[in-house]
């Protein structure tokens, strides 16, 4: 955002300030209520002093100990597989800038000598909009590869070239149905049961939660077995027909309630609107149709860098950092 030098000392004073309360505002403070960011929640910030990010990954099978005699060795265990990854952190941001007009009318303003929350107001009106583009990014990219194990920004929606990143998703911990969820007739709770118990006696993992989207929900709740399992938490044997459609809350307390599943559903319900050359698209970055199982509610890593601006300032710039990892800037010419 260009604004001309004048207006520096209000920079200077107000916009550590202002990051703060946008940042708080996205974040939400203690018992207020926040913009829902899944990647917030599900990853954790790293650090990475090379700019570079690096991941290894094993298959981490748990295998029991050994009891021998006093004075005898433990037998050797083999080591799970070991698979690394890495690549460069990319770069991203998004950029604004004030039009003559837009300049005038501050001008103007500073002239009349109206009260200052009117110019600051004026002067970081697209800073908030910048902070959320970020977290909007991060989101879609994130939903992107949870649901699909790829995250894929191609040529035409990125400036340079292809960013990819795969999340080493194992063929082992795929799985289909046998009957398309859409089917009423179709069985989701045995297609559950068959991945929970891959996961609990071959891996010896516990699935605790499960994510989807609004529409594979809807079709999940309202085939017949689902229905009828939850009439049967309930205690209710009478008509089938005019079984309820369970809530998200409903089936939940059943689910989790249920020694046999002991999990919670998740759905994932996010658009993001993505702008190229000023013409903006609303896409849904959760690829329709996908469950995904986890045993935890945190399943990687944000890692961050350090620009090279940010050792190098570039004279005329206000620069602050927002959220302990990103950094917003001002220039005034």
């Amino acid at each position: 955002m260009i604004v001309q030098s004048e207006f520096t000392k209000w920079l200077d004073k107000y916009l550590k300030g202002v990051v703060v309360k946008t940042v708080e505002t996205l974040n939400g403070k203690p018992g207020e209520m926040a913009l829902t960011y899944m990647h917030k929640t599900m990853l954790r910030k790293e650090f990475s002093v090379s700019g570079k990010w690096e991941t290894v990954n094993t298959l981490n099978t748990r295998v029991s100990a050994d009891v021998v005699a006093m004075d005898s060795p433990f037998p050797l265990k083999k080591r799970d597989a070991i698979k690394k990854a890495s690549g460069k952190i990319p770069k991203y941001g998004m950029e604004l800038w004030l039009n003559e007009t837009q300049l005038t009318e501050l001008h103007t303003l500073a002239a009349m000598k109206v009260d200052d929350k009117v110019i600051l107001q004026k002067i970081f009106q697209d800073l908030s909009r910048v902070m959320t583009g970020v977290y909007e990014l991060n989101e879609r990219l994130f939903l992107q590869g949870l649901s699909t194990g790829i995250i894929s920004v191609d040529d035409e929606e990125n400036t340079g070239t292809e960013v990819r990143l795969d999340f080493g998703y194992l063929d082992a911990n795929k799985f289909g149905v046998s009957v398309l969820w859409d089917n009423v007739d179709s069985k989701p709770l045995d297609d559950l049961a068959k991945v929970l118990k891959k996961a609990k006696h071959a891996d010896g993992n516990m699935i605790t939660n499960m994510y989807m989207d609004d529409i594979t929900f809807d079709k999940f709740v309202k085939t017949k077995q689902v229905k009828e399992y939850y009439a049967f938490s309930l205690g209710f044997f009478g008509d089938k027909t005019i079984v309820p459609v369970p809530t998200l809350e409903k089936i939940n307390a059943a689910l989790k309630a249920d020694s046999r599943y002991k999990l919670e559903i998740h759905i994932v319900d996010r658009t993001a609107v993505v702008e190229i050359d000023g013409s903006r698209e609303t896409v849904t970055p959760w690829s329709e149709g996908k469950v995904i199982l986890t045993t935890s509610k945190e399943v990687g890593v944000l890692v961050h860098a350090q620009l090279a601006e940010e050792n190098s300032p570039v004279a005329g710039v206000s620069y602050q950092k927002a959220d302990g990892y990103r950094h917003e800037k001002i220039r005034c010419s």
